[in-house]
């Protein structure tokens, strides 16, 4: 482990780290896209609607893991370059235990406020029935999803990326195989999408436990090796709540986004929600690679090894612009082709066309903030981290949407994510130069 983070060429360690991580993602990426598939072949606006409308609230469980999930394993990076390994094994079991009962506490909560949650994503009189059935499926299987990303980023930490890859596209190809199985053969239509991804959750998580258990030096599982400081318990929420900020405004974002569109018709929100689906064949790319090299940039923080640090950023910056700006010109080009493939109305190819292109103009930008987020989330930068991750999809988008849809109307809407992807940017750059770490002198 210490020659890949400490003594390999940063090309070697990054994409060592980063390709299972992208491999995992682009697998997800598929799944995405095929359950896409299967919802939109029920030739059902409404339900195509309502399983965007409920489509929030698991990207909001995404979210809370990451708190446990990127917390953790930004903490234990910078351990392990530190060599504090009986420590960071104790950060590795808190992380595992605590995911678990908060889990629990969110499927208490979705299931007793589930009306008023399911006003608030914007759920309509013909959209609640799907809406409320994917939500119900999803709430049940809380501790699974959340759980699932503290092995998923905890075992990178290790170098074992080709582990949790394999974990995860296990999850993720058997979900593909059961989404039409629930859905058509099953009949049970947007819950049967949701029981596809819980049941693929549980099995990502016993392959996860798995590899925990027999391939891991440094990890652990026992509940006896769970005890941290609160001087550590708060590095982790002081990192992991910011991380998990970023899929909470994605769920915010949609929701509010929907919210604006179901006045023009469920059409809309349906192609809205077949863009984004396509969108993501960047953003999931830019993810897999900035989340595989954040163990690399935490350890060599940790490390105080100043030149491999920002060697690893700055090749970071070069992949993820390069890779962003290829596919955000073919998604430009080809924005009809890819909406006919999951949906061929004339009306919604059209309408989803349209709102790809702004979804995917700015997409590169998007990627350099995500560089930035996650530096900062490797050097325990809690307040920068925060509000790159609360802004581009929070605050700004908010103010964007609000503003530009009132002066602009549809074509407004559908700009706000564009305008906020530009002026977060600016925020990043002013924070990287604020927040630049100095190695000549010990940080807090």
């Amino acid at each position: 482990m210490n020659d890949l983070f400490e003594k390999a060429s940063i090309k070697r360690a990054y994409f060592t780290l980063a390709l299972p991580v992208v491999l995992s993602m682009a697998v997800t990426l598929i799944y995405n896209l095929v359950d896409t598939f299967f919802v939109s072949k029920t030739g059902n606006p409404d339900l195509v609607a309502g399983v965007s409308q409920g489509a929030p609230i698991f990207t909001l469980m995404i979210a809370i893991g990451d708190i446990f999930g990127l917390g953790g394993s930004s903490l234990i990076s910078r351990l392990f370059g530190e060599h504090k390994d009986q420590l960071a094994r104790n950060v590795s079991g808190y992380a595992f235990y605590y995911s678990i009962a908060c889990g629990i506490v969110v499927t208490i909560i979705l299931l007793v406020f589930q009306n008023p949650i399911l006003h608030l994503l914007g759920a309509s009189s013909s959209t609640w029935k799907y809406a409320r059935e994917y939500y119900l499926v999803i709430a049940w299987g809380a501790a699974f999803i959340i759980f699932g990303l503290s092995p998923t980023n905890i075992l990178r930490t290790e170098g074992l990326a080709i582990q949790s890859m394999i974990a995860s596209m296990a999850g993720t190809i058997i979900n593909i195989f059961l989404n039409p199985i629930f859905i058509f053969t099953c009949g049970l239509g947007a819950a049967g999408s949701a029981l596809a991804t819980v049941t693929s959750s549980v099995i990502a998580d016993i392959i996860m436990i798995y590899y925990l258990r027999t391939e891991s030096k440094k990890l652990t599982t026992s509940i006896h090796e769970t005890k941290i400081s609160r001087h550590y318990q708060l590095q982790i929420y002081a990192i992991g709540i910011p991380a998990s900020i970023t899929n909470i405004m994605v769920s915010f974002a949609t929701a509010m986004t929907n919210r604006y569109l179901i006045s023009y018709g469920a059409n809309s929100v349906a192609a809205m929600g077949i863009a984004m689906k396509a969108n993501s064949i960047i953003i999931m790319i830019m993810v897999g690679f900035a989340f595989g090299a954040q163990p690399l940039i935490g350890y060599a923080y940790g490390a105080r090894n100043e030149k491999r640090f920002y060697e690893i950023i700055h090749f970071d910056l070069f992949v993820i612009s390069s890779i962003n700006i290829v596919l955000t010109i073919l998604l430009l080009i080809f924005a009809p082709e890819v909406i006919r493939i999951f949906m061929n109305d004339p009306v919604i190819v059209k309408e989803g066309a349209l709102i790809l292109r702004w979804l995917s103009i700015t997409t590169t930008l998007a990627g350099i903030i995500l560089v930035f987020t996650t530096a900062f989330q490797s050097m325990g930068k809690a307040v920068p981290a925060f509000w790159l991750s609360f802004s581009r999809q929070g605050l700004i988008f908010g103010l964007a949407i609000v503003i530009l849809a009132h002066f602009f109307g549809y074509t407004g809407i559908l700009a706000a994510q564009a305008c906020s992807d530009v002026l977060t940017l600016i925020l990043g750059l002013i924070f990287y130069k604020v927040y630049e770490p100095h190695f000549d002198r010990k940080e807090s």
